[in-house]
């Protein structure tokens, strides 16, 4: 008999569209993993704590949840294409939606359900290599966002970082999109964001990049 193929949790679980036990065990996962990148990316933010918070790719919610500490008076939106990722957000967060501070929504970042100018902070953690219209998204991101709100896309990783065989194994094999910090600064200028900054943590291959309305 021939070896049999080992086939991952992440593979199959779908990163691009989380889904099935082996998707929530994959979000859950994230929740740890990306646990320090979140932490080091959101104090770009100003915050002054009570903002109008949106989350695009909420994930598995841990991001929802370490910002609910930092503005607890925030109110909070989440939303995800993936509609596991949209009930494990509530379940991981289910204070937060029975007192009414958080309301998390199925949607295409492509056709945000909101109405101009809906939020004074977004972020985006690990989801942007996903977006399948990067640049017509991002101005719809634009749109939802407030006059002199900020836009964080955040990453492990990032196309002229210095990355780890596995690193790239993974880019290809999922087709990632992932831009040089060139390309992330294009984006954005593109799509109206202004006073655009790039942040990179030494000795990693982080990436945050930053845009104001």
């Amino acid at each position: 008999m021939g070896e049999e193929k080992h086939i991952s949790v992440t593979e199959l679980g779908n990163p691009r569209k989380p889904q099935g036990i082996a998707g929530e065990q994959m979000l859950n996962r994230m929740n740890e993993s990306h646990r320090s990148v979140t932490e080091w990316a959101l104090g770009f933010f100003s915050l002054n704590g009570s903002e109008r918070f949106l989350d695009i790719g909420c994930g598995g919610g841990e991001t929802l949840k370490t910002v609910s500490k930092l503005i607890p008076n925030a109110m909070l939106t989440g939303v995800d294409y993936s509609e596991l990722s949209v009930e494990l957000t509530r379940k991981n967060n289910a204070d937060l939606v029975d007192s009414g501070k958080l309301t998390v929504t199925w949607a295409d970042v492509a056709d945000l359900p909101f109405a101009d100018e809906s939020f004074d902070r977004i972020i985006t953690v690990e989801s942007f290599y996903f977006w399948s219209d990067p640049q017509n998204d991002l101005r719809e991101v634009y749109r939802v966002l407030s006059e002199g709100g900020v836009f964080l896309i955040v990453a492990d990783v990032y196309g002229d970082a210095e990355l780890t065989p596995e690193n790239i194994a993974s880019i290809e094999k999922y087709n990632l999109f992932n831009p040089t910090l060139a390309e992330f600064e294009s984006l954005l200028k593109n799509a109206g964001f202004r006073d655009v900054s790039i942040h990179t943590k030494k000795g990693t291959s982080w990436i945050c990049a930053e845009g104001r309305k």
